[in-house]
């Protein structure tokens, strides 16, 4: 099989993602993994950089104000995902790795939805199951709830989310390469509840979604107590592949405490395969060069796998 064709996006210009992007593409053994198309600025490059430019809009974009959240690098960074997903979904490209964003700067540049996920969602006319899956050092996680309230959490979980959060974040890890995914399930409730002493969303809600997934092929173990699921989950040698937690800093806080600087998140479910770093734009050390690229160099590497996988299952 021939290496995978990446679309790379430099992401917010007034963050730290061309910074990332030009550390990515000095590293020769790394950019040998893949044919990268580059979606950028030109001016946001000091050197000549030896790959293939995208021809678009933004190419030749005027110079942007550093660490300001503004309406033009909001829209810079809408029409660079648009020729991302343009190209992924077109088969140009085998997967689509971009940069951080801010989105301050993406509602001001004309992004209604809650989030990226939710605009590549609307713009492939996906209306299945998608979500955050959240990577570090080889262990995935994804969620049942993300960006909302937390007092709304037990209202939103259902036996039928919990088990499309297992499934998706298992076919996930198979498009990874893994044959058979090792899944854990978080409770919601301290001590999993406590036999409802502490609430019952683990057996009302949780376990029946358990039960569905497997019944569906999507085999996973739990729900286990919180505070001990990724303790499980990085034991070796009989650890887990994947957690399924019930809302967004359930999993966010083991993951970034684990490695804050090399985390990576992808966004599942979507028909194309999407990876960018799961940290921000670091407006605090634009152009200090300061910026950390692990992080981008390790959702970089995994977009090279999902692509290369995405080779090998059309084949």
């Amino acid at each position: 099989m021939s290496v995978p064709r990446i679309a790379v996006f430099t992401g917010d210009p007034a963050g730290i993602g061309p910074e990332l992007v030009a550390k990515l593409l000095a590293d020769a053994e790394r950019c040998a993994r893949a044919n990268i198309v580059l979606i950028g600025q030109k001016k946001a490059f000091l050197k000549p950089i030896p790959v293939e430019w995208h021809e678009w809009a933004g190419l030749h974009a005027s110079e942007f104000e550093p660490a300001k959240a503004q309406v033009s690098n909001g829209q810079f960074m809408l029409q660079g995902l648009a020729q991302g997903v343009q190209l992924a979904r077109s088969g140009a490209v085998d997967a689509f790795c971009f940069a951080p964003l801010n989105k301050g700067a993406l509602r001001s540049g004309g992004m209604h939805q809650e989030d990226e996920l939710r605009w590549f969602a609307e713009n492939l006319d996906h209306s299945g199951v998608c979500g955050e899956l959240n990577v570090l050092d080889g262990l995935w996680t994804a969620r049942v709830t993300s960006h909302v309230p937390l007092s709304q959490v037990s209202a939103l979980i259902s036996p039928e989310k919990v088990a499309h959060a297992i499934e998706m974040l298992y076919r996930s890890l198979r498009a990874s390469g893994l044959a058979s995914p090792r899944i854990a399930v978080c409770g919601l409730n301290p001590h999993n509840g406590d036999n409802g002493n502490y609430g019952d969303e683990e057996a009302r809600v949780i376990e029946p979604g358990v039960r569905l997934a497997a019944q569906s092929g999507f085999v996973a173990d739990g729900p286990f107590p919180a505070d001990t699921a990724f303790v499980r989950a990085i034991r070796k040698p009989n650890g887990y592949d994947g957690v399924v937690t019930m809302y967004h800093d359930q999993g966010q806080i083991a993951m970034k405490l684990m490695g804050f600087e090399r985390g990576v998140t992808v966004h599942g479910g979507l028909p194309i395969h999407i990876t960018t770093p799961a940290h921000g734009t670091a407006y605090d050390i634009v152009g200090k060069g300061m910026a950390h690229p692990g992080a981008m160099f390790n959702a970089f590497d995994l977009a090279c796998r999902l692509g290369q996988h995405r080779q090998h299952a059309q084949a």
